[in-house]
């Protein structure tokens, strides 16, 4: 604990960098205060009761810190945003232009941010009016529905909500630049810390009342420190390849020669796999949400693929589940870290991995090493989705929902890489100082 407090003590210490923190502090306010103004027309009972029937709907309230349960300005949160910046690391791949323009250095990089930022304006408006369009036609009991706009009043409700999800990707770039970094994950990890209170609350009444006892209570904080425990040793676990410079003369100087090594993370997905895996194991449970109020064969038809396809009621559900995780962990892997052009860029440079010959066979012996290494964070994030389900059965406390899954390791991920900006702040500080 002491070396996580240390830098962030540290650095209050410095004019700058305690401008930085409070700044972004200051971002989290707007935020907060964001969450609770609403937006007319909606039934907010309703909407609550919506929500934490689960599914889906339940997962996207989580990324927008409460929003969507409120229906408040930023009920669309800051998914479209992460959603637009997939999509063109996808593109990446499979369209030429997008791959050249990452290569480009910072010019490349300001035209796909660009990009980024009218296509989140384009899922932004596609979102919210799709959200609208099902509320609007959501029964609710006693008469009427979720939303009880129509026609034009749709208009403005569906460019308040695009709007709050543009000023939220305007404060993370902001955050970005004015603070410590991050600034989009900060905003999903306060929208999740924001979420906390709540649950504990809850789970103390739960306990006061006799609902649960403190031996269930005492057994789900020593799972959940274990938890947080298993995923910073594989958050900040890595495999290091040792890599050797080739010598260079340039004019009477020679430059290079030197050792290093190239770090290759255990979990270089991150939190991605989980939530295309949640995304497909929830969509049948959502559908039949929605067709409730529909012909009874369709609902009853969907509510039985729904049951069929829940983790916590089904082995063969969690197992699918399980090696959808340890599928997208590998695919978002190939995505994200491109062997060949690591190995590319190594013979470009100079340098070699010793004992392996550049180009192809560096090319394999990477591959074989990612593969490998891949497999241990696979395995764990799987094991870290399932928790999210089986948890509550053994610990009978389901009021504390930020115990697995992906909630948690976004909290312990975004505070681990926090933690890391702050420190590379205090480095650089200390290097102007040397300097001067």
């Amino acid at each position: 604990m002491s070396s996580l407090l240390g830098p962030v003590t540290a650095a209050f210490k410095l004019p700058d960098l305690r401008r930085r923190i409070l700044f972004v502090f200051g971002m989290f306010a707007v935020y907060v205060v964001g969450l609770h103004i609403p937006v007319p027309y909606v039934n907010r009972e309703a909407m609550k009761n919506l929500v934490e029937g689960g599914g889906l709907l339940n997962l996207f309230d989580m990324f927008s810190g409460g929003a969507f349960r409120r229906f408040s300005i930023l009920a669309m949160g800051i998914m479209p945003y992460i959603n637009a910046s997939i999509i063109f690391q996808l593109l990446g791949i499979a369209w030429p232009r997008i791959a050249e323009l990452a290569k480009q250095g910072e010019a490349g990089r300001k035209a796909i941010s660009q990009y980024t930022r009218w296509l989140t304006i384009f899922l932004a408006v596609l979102q919210a009016t799709m959200t609208c369009a099902a509320l609007q036609r959501y029964p609710v009991q006693g008469g009427g529905t979720i939303l009880a706009a129509s026609g034009a009043a749709l208009i403005p409700i569906i460019i308040t909500l695009t709007g709050g999800t543009c000023l939220l990707m305007w404060m993370g770039e902001q955050m970005t630049d004015k603070g410590i970094g991050n600034g989009v994950s900060l905003i999903i990890f306060v929208g999740i810390v924001a979420r906390m209170p709540v649950d504990v609350i809850k789970t103390f009444e739960f306990w006061r009342t006799g609902n649960i006892s403190w031996v269930s209570i005492f057994m789900l904080a020593v799972i959940w420190l274990g938890t947080v425990a298993g995923i910073i040793y594989i958050t900040k676990g890595e495999r290091r390849i040792s890599i050797q410079s080739a010598k260079r003369v340039v004019g009477t100087k020679v430059y290079g020669g030197g050792s290093s090594y190239l770090p290759i993370r255990v979990n270089t997905a991150g939190v991605i796999p989980i939530i295309f895996a949640v995304a497909i194991a929830m969509l049948p449970g959502q559908i039949a949400q929605f067709m409730s109020s529909g012909p009874e064969g369709a609902a009853s038809l969907a509510g039985r693929i729904a049951d069929l396809l829940n983790p916590d009621k089904y082995w063969f559900a969690a197992a699918m589940y399980f090696l959808l995780v340890v599928f997208f962990t590998y695919f978002y892997t190939a995505v994200t870290f491109n062997v060949a052009d690591v190995s590319d860029n190594l013979k470009k440079y100079g340098s070699f991995i010793p004992g392996i010959r550049p180009g192809r066979p560096t090319e394999r012996h990477l591959d074989r090493v990612l593969s490998r290494i891949t497999l241990a964070g696979a395995l764990f994030l799987g094991v870290i989705a399932l928790l999210s389900y089986y948890v509550p059965d053994i610990t009978g406390v389901t009021t504390f929902t930020v115990v697995g899954g992906t909630s948690l390791l976004i909290l312990v991920g975004v505070a681990l890489d926090t933690v890391q900006q702050i420190e590379a702040h205090l480095v650089m500080r200390q290097y102007e100082g040397f300097i001067r």
